[in-house]
């Protein structure tokens, strides 16, 4: 790491992605990254298929502005982008300058791209292909408005993009775990809980006593691994259990 390097250990990053345990853990350590190394925002991803129509549908976790992401597959930019063509192609990190690159598109869209993305100062990006253990591939970028990275920082935020990426994948099965853990009932409670229900009225819609509808809510509080209805139904709502 050089001495100009913000991180003052890329060691000290990777120790820390280990400890996160939820996806809002990941977001978080991800944004102080970001700023950390100047940059405005980050996005981790799955690789879309080569048919794929948005990016949305492919994001795991992202800080870029909801305007962006919505002209970007309203314009539907994924289907003919040259950057995810090299992501499916190679697995070496690159750095991309939306203002200068000579990358064609086939859709004649390069212009609209450029002004969308020096529009919000992320004209800059840099990408990271991952995998997870499993194969399937995905990518974590940062972009900004900043000087191209330095070698030394593409090897740094590699490094860690890796990590959280893998990190991810370990707290995806997690919680997959956790869903096939917690009973009918347990979810129906819940449910009712997310749509603003108290335990007496989830009772009366579900014909249970109030006792019932308390074991039922304790219990998938404790599975979910948090500590009151309010994170059960959050942690819920986040890894998709209820809607």
């Amino acid at each position: 790491m050089t001495s100009s390097s913000p991180a003052a250990s890329v060691d000290v990053y990777v120790s820390e992605i280990a400890k996160l345990h939820t996806q809002f853990d990941i977001f978080r350590f991800l944004k102080k990254v970001t700023e950390a190394y100047r940059a405005r925002a980050f996005m981790v991803f799955n690789l879309p298929h080569s048919t794929a129509s948005d990016l949305q549908s492919n994001t795991v976790i992202t800080n870029w502005p909801v305007e962006l992401l919505s002209a970007y597959d309203s314009e539907r930019l994924v289907s003919n982008s040259p950057v995810m063509r090299r992501l499916r192609a190679s697995t070496t990190p690159f750095f991309n300058d939306v203002s200068t690159a000579k990358l064609e598109r086939p859709d004649g869209k390069s212009s609209i791209v450029s002004a969308l993305f020096e529009r919000f100062r992320m004209m800059r990006c840099a990408y990271f292909p991952t995998h997870e253990p499993s194969g399937a591939r995905g990518a974590v970028s940062f972009s900004g408005d900043r000087e191209a990275f330095t070698t030394e920082e593409m090897r740094e935020l590699h490094y860690i993009a890796i990590h959280v990426y893998d990190r991810l994948a370990e707290i995806r099965t997690i919680d997959s775990r956790m869903t096939d853990t917690l009973t009918d009932r347990e979810i129906d409670c819940l449910n009712w809980t997310a749509a603003g229900k108290t335990s007496v009225e989830i009772a009366d819609i579900l014909g249970l006593s109030e006792h019932t509808v308390n074991h039922y809510l304790n219990r998938a509080t404790k599975k979910l691994d948090t500590v009151n209805r309010a994170q059960a139904v959050a942690k819920a709502l986040r890894i998709g259990l209820i809607k």
